[in-house]
């Protein structure tokens, strides 16, 4: 197996900057361990930024801070984070149901994009990549909005749907990473992961595989 970064230091696992219960059970799918670590930064676009510079920035950020307040920490910290763009508008998380459905007006029967960036942070060694998606939506009915807004699904999501639920149903084509649009894209993480000597589940003999650290 090609080095990483470190050489030929292999690091056992992530700490993960984020509370998502999505990005942990992908890190778990390809058997990474991880443990859970908090980040202090305020996601908030400055002024002038482009939403690709933006997502990027805001998964380096959220690795760095969480790495800031693990000092002596011997495992690379991974950020990450996901946006859901419409002809150059980020669609954030809905502040309530009228919120919810602009967006979707927004969103049915046309292609939107969204952007998924994962960053890893060991000392003075960072990194970042991310994945672009199309994701187009058939036409949504009234009915249908009101429905999903009630099963509560849409709060919190960036663009008021998770296509790993129900929003699945509005998706009708769909170009680029699923796992991306989920909120961490496993193709791109994969590779950083390699860069940085980060073991996965190919890595470890079936025997002794763990998917996860206990936080």
């Amino acid at each position: 197996m090609a080095a990483g970064v470190f050489g030929a230091t292999r690091f056992s696992g992530v700490v993960l900057a984020s509370a998502s219960p999505r990005r942990r059970e992908l890190l778990e799918q390809i058997g990474v361990r991880y443990e859970i670590a908090e980040h202090t930064i305020s996601e908030v676009a400055n002024p002038g930024e482009s939403p690709t510079a933006f997502v990027r920035r805001l998964a380096l950020e959220k690795a760095q801070s969480a790495q800031a307040l693990l000092p002596g920490h011997l495992w690379p910290v991974l950020g990450a984070d996901t946006i859901v763009v419409y002809d150059q508008h980020i669609l954030g998380k809905p502040v309530d149901k009228a919120d919810a459905l602009r967006m979707w007006a927004l969103l049915s029967g046309r292609e939107h994009h969204v952007y998924s960036a994962v960053a890893l942070s060991l000392g003075q060694e960072s990194a970042v990549l991310m994945s672009t998606t199309r994701v187009r939506f058939r036409q949504l009915t009234e009915q249908e909005c009101e429905s999903y807004w009630s099963s509560g699904e849409p709060a919190g999501k960036a663009g008021a749907y998770a296509i790993q639920g129900l929003g699945a149903l509005f998706v009708e084509k769909l170009v680029g990473s699923y796992s991306g649009v989920v909120g961490l894209p496993i193709f791109e993480t994969a590779e950083l992961l390699q860069r940085f000597g980060v073991d996965t589940g190919l890595d470890i003999p079936p025997e002794q595989r763990i998917m996860r650290e206990t936080p």
